[in-house]
């Protein structure tokens, strides 16, 4: 059996002051596949991305990677360099004055040139249709513009596992389906979470519902004429007229 690249076991996890834990022994795995994250609001998807990275800390639990336990600070850090994490906000990972600044802000940070950083995150940009947006300043940019920007700097990290939360937030149709595109031809596993149900039905080939604190995994997902998906699908269902 294939060893998976990120496995949580057993992780507990409460918010401080809460009495009501969001996790108790909750396991979870991925491999190499393109999954997506269902559930409810305050369900704790985004929570789970962020244990998987290591900006939150289980109560109880473990992170592996590869195999290998994260204990430490040290360890996400290299984590970090092959999983990357597109945020739910666009602000939250955008911060240098221009483009450019930002994509190339990584692949120096992994100990490229400038000259290699300038060069990679221009190839990057040019892979989802950035090209030319190298010297507008990021502040400026539409929230669409912002989110792909978002990714590119994700992307010139050249990442092995990408997490992403709520990607198409502030996506018109046209960025939405430039996005699809991009994450289509990536050759690495991902695991994403979004309630766009049509955009996970057209990239994800498994899908993992959150709900009570637990995981319920499919390969399918029913998306109806109606708009509306059942995750996990097949059950049988009624709609009242």
């Amino acid at each position: 059996m294939t060893q998976p690249i990120i496995e949580l076991s057993n992780i507990h996890f409460c918010w401080p002051g809460r009495k009501k834990p969001l996790f108790t022994g909750l396991d979870f795995s991925l491999g190499r596949e393109k999954a997506a994250l269902l559930g409810d609001n305050g369900s704790g998807k985004t929570t789970l991305l962020h244990l998987m990275v290591g900006l939150l800390s289980p109560g109880e639990g473990k992170v592996l990677f590869h195999g290998r336990e994260m204990k430490n600070k040290e360890d996400f850090r290299i984590l970090r360099r092959e999983v990357g994490m597109l945020f739910q906000q666009a602000d939250d990972q955008l911060f240098c004055p221009s483009v450019l600044e930002d994509v190339a802000f990584g692949p120096l940070n992994l100990g490229r040139t400038a000259d290699e950083a300038r060069e990679i995150s221009l190839q990057t940009l040019a892979s989802i249709g950035l090209s030319g947006y190298e010297d507008r300043i990021t502040h400026r940019l539409s929230g669409g513009e912002k989110r792909l920007v978002a990714l590119a700097t994700v992307l010139a990290m050249k990442p092995s596992v990408l997490l992403m939360d709520e990607p198409t937030n502030d996506l018109d149709h046209e960025a939405r389906e430039r996005l699809l595109d991009v994450l289509s031809g990536l050759d690495m596993s991902f695991l994403l979470i979004s309630h766009d149900w049509d955009f996970l039905a057209r990239l994800c080939n498994r899908f993992y519902a959150l709900e009570d604190g637990q995981l319920r995994t499919s390969d399918t997902i029913k998306v109806h004429q109606h708009y509306h998906a059942h995750p996990l699908g097949g059950h049988e269902h009624h709609h009242e007229p």
